[in-house]
């Protein structure tokens, strides 16, 4: 079934602050979707783990916020988008434990089991797209 976006948001992520704006923008369209608490909140921890990546590896990037439905299910699509230096082996990245920085943060790996549906792509040296969908009912 295809998804089809509803209302989509477009957010630059240079500074810290800027991920307050975010979250705050993020936890809107979840209201506004009626998404449960349980939902909302892995939702803004995914995201605030992708966003706080982003701002570390790449220095920043942009988001993309949208409002999608599929069906009779509607959910939160992001969009982490950066021009840093790229992961250079994917497989490893997604692996429990593993990081490049001194952080016990969640990881791309704990990223993922918060979301229902998670998509990477990265080129060495171009940046990294990581594409994330929570759909309400799961």
């Amino acid at each position: 079934m295809m998804i089809v976006v509803l209302n989509k948001d477009t957010i630059n992520i240079s500074r810290e602050q800027d991920v307050v704006v975010f979250r705050n923008r993020v936890k809107e369209s979840a209201t506004k979707i009626r998404m449960g608490l349980v939902n909302q909140t892995k939702l803004i921890t995914a995201a605030s783990e992708l966003v706080r990546n982003m701002l570390r590896y790449a220095n920043g990037g942009i988001v993309t916020i949208e409002v999608v439905s599929r069906g009779r299910d509607n959910g939160i699509r992001l969009v982490f988008a950066d021009e840093g230096p790229g992961i250079k082996d994917i497989p490893l990245a997604m692996k429990d434990g593993y990081s490049t920085g001194k952080s016990l943060g969640l990881g791309l790996p704990g990223t993922k089991r918060l979301v229902s549906e998670f998509d990477i792509k990265s080129v060495v040296g171009t940046g990294t797209t990581v594409t994330i969908i929570k759909w309400n009912n799961g």
